[in-house]
């Protein structure tokens, strides 16, 4: 059997979309299992036995038709058995026109439905504490009506050497080994899913005052203009247990250097979403418009903890459209003072540091 499961986005959406493949390899031992994923993304997937080959989806597919309907063609040339858009948007549509596989599945949506053979639910609430965004992944295989039992943890894979190589980064910037170690998801991808910087600074204070660990930033070396309002802005006790300039050099070694931390917090995205798939305990921030429901995967109210404006100020939430959200989000974020959850950072420290 050749299977090809699709979900070109960001490197959150493919890793969680990864448990289709770490699934069907259960299932379908013997099978070909490929997956189209952007180029950016391949990172998390390294050193996963559950894909046999990685498509890349490049910037090429998007700027040009031609080139988007010659990859249509590469896929239909591979004679899949089965494919599984995890997408859903245009782009897949057309490479899922164009590759004849014998079965294909994805979310029921209006207009396209004659795209697949089989039609998921595209479930608007959570069942339960996997969040939307694992049981929507998860309900792709419904069809295929898997007898093996079903593993809904996404997974990353570190090396030996990877892990000795951020050990001994750890012990460069002499980062002392009596203490736990806090990593901070400081930036989002975008203005609109970072909570306010100064706002971001009393949460690390919050943190260093609550416990006494050594606290790492997550930070490119381009947005190293927003680290330092953070860094500056946080208590001078604080920035003494801050190891500022202690980065991996590349998304590979910053894995590395999460599997030696002890947990996460911060903003929504891809870090939090890889420190989950190697079992830490994370704290989320989200953003106003980000829906609390699709990305607070397996909260338990102990190792995963997540907040939202709307949990505090539900009226400002009152019959607006994800859309309204969105373009007011900055000034919602606002809104969203760190003294609401300081209790709740708390709470996950004792729960998670002892």
């Amino acid at each position: 059997m050749k299977i090809l499961v699709i979900q070109q986005k960001m490197i959150g959406d493919v890793l969680i979309s990864s448990i289709i493949c770490n699934n069907l390899r259960t299932a379908y031992p013997d099978a070909q299992i490929d997956y189209l994923v952007y180029a950016s993304t391949t990172p998390v997937l390294e050193g996963n036995s559950s894909i046999d080959n990685i498509i890349l989806f490049e910037e090429k597919h998007r700027q040009s038709k031609k080139e988007l309907l010659k990859l249509g063609f590469q896929i239909r040339n591979e004679k899949y058995d089965l494919l599984i858009d995890a997408y859903s948007k245009l782009e897949s549509w057309i490479l899922v026109l164009l590759s004849n596989a014998k079965r294909k599945i994805s979310y029921k949506k209006p207009g396209r439905n004659f795209l697949y053979t089989d039609n998921v639910p595209f479930e608007p609430f959570p069942k339960t504490n996997l969040g939307l965004a694992i049981e929507r992944r998860l309900s792709l295989l419904e069809p295929l009506n898997i007898k093996t039992n079903i593993d809904p943890i996404p997974k990353l894979f570190v090396s030996e050497i990877e892990n000795q190589e951020a050990k001994a980064l750890f012990a460069k910037h002499n980062v002392r080994q009596d203490r736990k170690t806090v990593m901070i998801s400081l930036l989002g991808s975008e203005k609109l899913k970072t909570y306010p910087l100064e706002f971001m600074s009393k949460v690390v204070d919050y943190i260093a005052d609550h416990a006494d660990v050594n606290i790492l930033f997550n930070y490119f070396p381009k947005q190293l203009e927003e680290a330092k309002i953070v860094f500056d802005h946080c208590k001078i006790s604080t920035q003494e247990k801050i190891y500022f300039d202690l980065l991996g050099g590349d998304l590979r070694s910053f894995i590395g250097l999460v599997n030696q931390c002890d947990l996460i917090i911060g903003n929504d995205g891809g870090a939090i979403n890889m420190a989950k798939a190697l079992n830490k305990p994370s704290f989320i921030i989200f953003s106003p418009w980000i829906e609390k429901k699709i990305w607070a995967t397996f909260e338990d109210g102990i190792h995963h903890l997540s907040v939202h404006l709307k949990d505090y100020r539900d009226d400002l939430f009152e019959h607006k459209t994800e859309k309204m959200l969105k373009k007011e989000s900055l000034s919602l974020y606002r809104e969203f003072k760190p003294d609401f959850f300081k209790d709740k950072i708390e709470l996950f420290l004792n729960q998670n540091l002892s």
